[in-house]
């Protein structure tokens, strides 16, 4: 919502239906829990946001068999996330990707599908010698394809949590409802220091899941590296929404 005002009016700009949270989210339809930090619970951000739960899009069927039939789904949510109100969008899983060019040609507003994308800002940041890798929840099926929607060399390193205790059997394969947060955290952990251990060159982690930020900061301590998830890619986007008012 935009005030004009003169010296004799101020008038509101209406057109939209809900006003206050510019970004929107797309979710995938799931139960297990969303702790803070997580995408999907509210009090991660510190702004406003939009949720849109895309029906029949659950974790499997986005990570293990590539989302195959559920981009007219995601569009649609998109454009109703847009006509609530929603100035830009993401998603809460890296997977998609896969949708990054379909998804933003369809809404006509930012679209940011994946913490992946940020793997090549991350990239320009390390002297030379040094690399990004990457954490997923399932290395098995992040695909040259995915890589290549969010613009990430295909030499890029990457170890996923598929073999973890927890973290894979809880978010991918709905195994059960509740989860063992610490057992979740230290399958992210060893994930990244398996990724670090097999690459001394890696100078940076960036986190595909949208469900790592929780662990983020226990892997930065762990590894010593600097490390990124969907939470600093997302705080970044909608600070070009909202830009800072400096007085």
């Amino acid at each position: 919502m935009t005030i004009s005002a003169n010296s004799s009016s101020r008038i509101a700009r209406g057109g939209k239906a809900i006003y206050g949270a510019p970004l929107g989210i797309l979710m995938l339809e799931a139960r297990f829990p969303r702790i803070p930090g997580d995408m999907g619970n509210g009090t991660t951000w510190p702004f406003p946001v939009l949720y849109r739960v895309v029906s029949g899009a659950s974790p499997e069927k986005v990570v293990l068999k590539g989302a195959a039939g559920l981009l007219p789904d995601f569009i649609d949510a998109a454009k109703d996330l847009v006509r609530l109100g929603a100035e830009a969008i993401t998603t809460n899983c890296g997977f998609l990707s896969l949708f990054q060019k379909e998804i933003a040609a369809a809404v006509g507003v930012p679209v940011a599908t994946s913490s992946l994308m940020q793997a090549p800002w991350v990239q320009a940041t390390l002297p030379p010698g040094k690399r990004v890798g990457l954490v997923t929840v399932s290395g098995s099926t992040l695909t040259p394809a995915h890589l290549e929607g969010a613009g990430v060399p295909l030499d890029t390193p990457l170890v996923g949590t598929e073999h973890g205790k927890e973290f894979f059997r809880v978010l991918i394969k709905a195994e059960k409802d509740d989860m063992d947060v610490a057992q979740a955290e230290r399958d992210v952990v060893e994930a990244g220091k398996e990724l670090v251990a097999r690459n001394p060159d890696v100078g940076a982690i960036v986190l595909e899941c949208t469900n790592m930020p929780p662990y983020a900061a226990a892997l930065q301590a762990e590894v010593g590296l600097p490390v990124y998830d969907i939470y600093s890619m997302i705080t970044w986007f909608h600070a070009g929404l909202r830009p800072r008012v400096f007085a």
